[in-house]
């Protein structure tokens, strides 16, 4: 009988996993290499679910392409595996068992690991090698980018007839990432010709029960389920799951009263568990549902929540339209000794007309205070507005996100989004760092949050009111492609830009010219120097900092001389705003040591230049 007939009116029954079954046996590394230096560890798989009832069999191919297989040095041998796979499966299926080439997804919450472009070639390359094996359809499995799987779905079914069982991954119960009801998703993929739809992985039976509650039967598509065992656990340092097969055949009449045709099981799922859901099946006769009543989800109303001083503050990137604006830096101090010049410092700052005070996240990946303690501290005691620095580096996606939400609850909504050094370039070189995201994608999370929804896309009752900054590397050797770089920022997110300190009156011009296009404010950096020592450090030690050798030059006239040093820096940061003013109204001076009455005096000037300020001249 053809695959599509069956599963019209039958409940069939899919098999478990293949990866963490081999993991379970032994094997490690790359689990698809196995087909070609140990293909009877595969086929040992396959007979164990065929033997156990299953009707579909995959092959071992999750991984197969040339973007995965790359991390072994495997990628030359992209065909050899895939082919390979087939001929393993087909050795162990029965006449009636279908046998189902398996494409998994490539992005995933690490959003930057690959650009959508290569991710989409690679699994291109994958789907025209298996067209040409005899498989009797596809499986397209656990994807977390909706977008990446609709692609490689038409793809597939503009190459092929044969049939196609596209799986979402889902990032909350009946949610895809990014805030997609499931049911929406599942309609789209039946418009694109998709004969069997469904989920699997990250969740087990329960909670794909309840996400499926949300969907409707479908008009040309079926339902299928590939759930997870349990949540992972460790133990001896490896990663195992509960054996729960009877609680998979108790799960199995509810499931398939939503709607599904195929039952399958996705990570620690075993035989057993196959064979469990086969028995419930023909224990209870179990057949598929002509209709089924769903619960529509009512959407929540999001409120903005008002800052704690009970007004939404004038956003940032609003201000340069009206008139010239200011933020300074005043880096959180390394010494707990320190704290109180900083809170005066902040105040003085605040004092002097700066519109915020941006507060760095442990930069050159050296630790300190905590920016989010001091700036609900500063703003406490002074009244000065924080704009928080976050960092990549030290917090995965959970602490990443609970940190932002912390911020919005304690009313602080003004965020510069940077990716951060690497551990091994400060005081702790021996710490691991974190990169989960980057810059660009910590800007989508907090735009996502911005619209009430948490990364996963589970509904958080209420919208945060973030603006996002970016970071500018206005020294960059090639301008240009730094400009394109700000432009895919705009599109992550970035409502205004800070940049590097500059160091060059006639460098201002350039900037300006190749960034008149952007649509949102540039602050422009500006950093008094306080010594010839410091000035070399920053020209050959920091990256993106770059001083002409005039400024260098007068910095070493003065030699050790503090006082005299000093002047000398506050002069030419002076020089700079003006010269910068001219074609920027947005400034971002960055206090040196705390030395914070270098930039409160900068700052006083620009906005006594206020009065005068026309804001269509240039």
């Amino acid at each position: 009988m053809e695959f599509l007939e069956k599963i019209k009116n039958n409940i069939l029954v899919g098999d478990g996993a293949m990866g963490t079954l081999l993991y379970q046996h032994g094997a490690d590394g790359c689990f698809e290499e196995l087909n070609i230096s140990a293909p009877e560890k595969v086929r040992h798989v396959h007979r164990l679910y065929v033997e156990a009832g299953s009707d579909l069999i995959q092959t071992n191919t999750y991984a197969a392409n040339s973007l995965k297989l790359r991390r072994y040095q495997l990628d030359h041998r992209v065909e050899e595996i895939n082919v390979a796979a087939v001929t393993l499966a087909r050795k162990e299926a029965k006449e009636e068992t279908f046998v189902f080439a398996t494409i998994g997804g490539i992005g995933s919450v690490h959003l930057t690991e690959y650009e959508p472009d290569e991710i989409n070639q690679s699994l291109k390359q994958q789907v025209d090698i298996l067209l040409k094996t005899d498989v009797d359809g596809f499986i397209l499995e656990t994807f977390y980018d909706f977008q990446e799987l609709l692609e490689i779905v038409k793809y597939v079914r503009k190459n092929t007839n044969k049939p196609i069982i596209a799986q979402v991954t889902l990032g909350d119960i009946g949610v895809l990432q990014g805030g997609t009801p499931l049911a929406d998703a599942l309609l789209l993929l039946e418009a694109e010709g998709v004969e069997v739809v469904g989920l699997n992985c990250r969740m087990g039976p329960y909670h794909m029960l309840r996400s499926l509650e949300e969907v409707p039967l479908l008009t040309d598509s079926v339902l299928c389920v590939y759930p997870n065992a349990s949540l992972p656990n460790v133990r001896d340092g490896k990663f195992f799951y509960q054996s729960n097969p009877s609680y998979f055949a108790d799960m199995t009449e509810p499931l398939v009263k939503e709607g599904v045709h195929l039952i399958g099981g996705c990570c620690g799922t075993t035989p057993e568990h196959v064979q469990a859901i086969r028995g419930a099946i023909n224990n209870l006769h179990l057949q598929p549902v002509k209709d089924k009543s769903h619960r529509v989800k009512e959407p929540k109303r999001k409120e903005v929540i008002k800052v704690a001083s009970n007004r939404v503050l004038e956003r940032i990137p609003e201000m340069p339209l009206k008139r010239r604006s200011v933020v300074v830096e005043l880096d959180p101090p390394k010494a707990l000794s320190a704290t109180a010049k900083f809170l005066e410092g902040a105040a003085a700052i605040k004092d002097a007309g700066a519109d915020a005070v941006t507060l760095a996240d442990n930069s050159l990946a050296s630790a300190r205070i905590d920016n989010l303690a001091l700036g609900s501290l500063m703003k406490q005691h002074s009244g000065a507005r924080p704009l928080l620095h976050v960092a990549c580096r030290d917090r995965n996606m959970i602490g990443l996100q609970s940190h932002l939400l912390g911020l919005h609850t304690l009313g602080i909504q003004d965020v510069l989004a940077i990716t951060g050094d690497p551990a091994k370039v400060g005081d702790f070189p021996g710490a691991s760092s974190v990169y989960d995201m980057a810059s660009m994608d910590l800007m989508r999370m907090m735009k996502q949050l911005n619209e009430g929804l948490s990364f996963s896309g589970k509904d958080l009752g209420e919208k945060t009111s973030f603006t996002v900054a970016a970071a500018f590397n206005a020294n960059a050797r090639r301008l240009d492609r730094e400009v394109t770089r700000l432009e895919k920022k705009i599109e992550a997110g970035a409502d205004y830009f800070m940049s590097q300190p500059v160091y060059s009156e006639e460098q201002f011009k350039d900037i300006y010219e190749a960034t008149k296009h952007l649509p949102v404010p540039i602050y422009v950096g500006i950093m008094p120097l306080v010594s010839s020592r410091n000035a070399e450090f920053l020209h050959h030690e920091v990256p993106g900092i770059k001083l002409t050798q005039g400024v260098r030059d007068s910095m070493a006239k003065h030699g050790g001389d503090r006082e005299a040093s000093q002047r000398e820096g506050l002069a030419i940061a002076q020089s700079l705003v003006d010269a910068a003013v001219e074609y920027f109204p947005s400034i971002y001076l960055i206090t040196p040591f705390l030395r914070y009455e270098m930039t409160v005096e900068l700052t006083k000037n620009i906005m006594k230049a206020n009065k005068s300020f026309d804001i269509t001249a240039k």
